[in-house]
């Protein structure tokens, strides 16, 4: 067994993440007094930062294609079960985190410190900025069936729409306490939890996995625990703004996806089939716009 003290894993999935790579990188460091390990789970880069970023306490596992951000956060973390029982890799707690994001210093060890005050949390999240500045609602209720299903149609095309409101309603961002999911770019992950549940649910390729991992989290006894004495910056949505025609169907599979598993069974079999033509149309439409931004 190693004598070196064990390493806290940050997980960040890579596709083609220019210079967020190297702001991302250089903020590890300052956000947590623990050594890191930072795992690159590449999901087939071609701009070759991955490769160049490879150092000290930063190394690049390839996924084999472009798997989905869940899938490739499982496949980092079932590469790293060796060395957390051969105790080189902190067995407690891991980070899962986009490479667009820039932590803040001590932000880590702020999520540690909460852990610490919520045993039974499985995920703690930080306080979010945008690029601008502004905070991101990172911590929400679960989408029950009839907001989840009314922001899922019409939030792209009606933003003021009252099943968006009440889908966005629980967005305190200035107390710590327990949300129905908090937002994947950036978590502190219990593993006796994540190894609980199972980890992400592979079906999801992109989008809604850590609301459906939040909620398999409070199903099975956990809470989710927002913390906005952590707080980092976050650059979001750059991958879908430059590859609409893969993640905007992406984030409509999902929405379905979320909902249909919730709404199993022949008794529910008319309200799937109305949302699953609903999504697929505004997929279509959101396409199409999306091409027509960028000519």
């Amino acid at each position: 067994m190693s004598t070196n003290p064990a390493s806290l894993a940050v997980i960040t999935v890579t596709y083609s993440p220019g210079p967020y790579l190297k702001a991302f990188l250089d903020s590890v460091p300052e956000a947590t007094g623990l050594p890191t390990t930072v795992i690159m789970a590449d999901n087939g880069s071609t701009d070759g930062s991955p490769e160049a970023a490879v150092g000290q306490g930063v190394e690049l596992l390839h996924t084999g294609g472009n798997l989905g951000y869940g899938s490739a956060i499982n496949a980092a973390a079932r590469a790293l079960r060796g060395r957390r029982e051969a105790g080189e890799i902190n067995d407690e707690f891991f980070v899962i985190s986009n490479p667009d994001v820039v932590f803040d210093p001590a932000s880590i060890d702020a999520l540690i410190d909460a852990a610490a005050r919520h045993p039974g949390a499985a995920s703690l999240g930080p306080f979010i900025r945008e690029a601008d500045g502004s905070a991101y609602p990172s911590a929400r209720a679960v989408p029950t069936l009839r907001n989840g299903i009314g922001h899922a149609l019409f939030g792209g095309i009606w933003p003021k729409n009252p099943w968006s409101a009440s889908y966005r309603a629980d967005s305190d961002m200035s107390t710590e306490r327990a949300a129905g999911w908090l937002s994947g770019s950036c978590l502190l992950v219990r593993w006796e939890a994540f190894d609980k549940v199972g980890g992400f649910d592979e079906r999801y390729f992109m989008y809604m996995e850590d609301v459906d991992l939040g909620d398999r989290f409070g199903r099975a006894g956990y809470s989710n625990i927002f913390v906005p004495s952590a707080e980092i910056t976050h650059a979001k949505g750059h991958s879908a703004g430059e590859h609409p025609e893969t993640m905007l169907p992406a984030h409509h599979d999902s929405a379905y996806r979320f909902q249909a598993d919730r709404l199993a069974g022949p008794v529910f079999a008319p309200i799937r089939g109305a949302l699953w033509v609903g999504l697929k149309l505004r997929s279509l439409i959101a396409v199409a716009n999306a091409r027509l931004r960028r000519r």
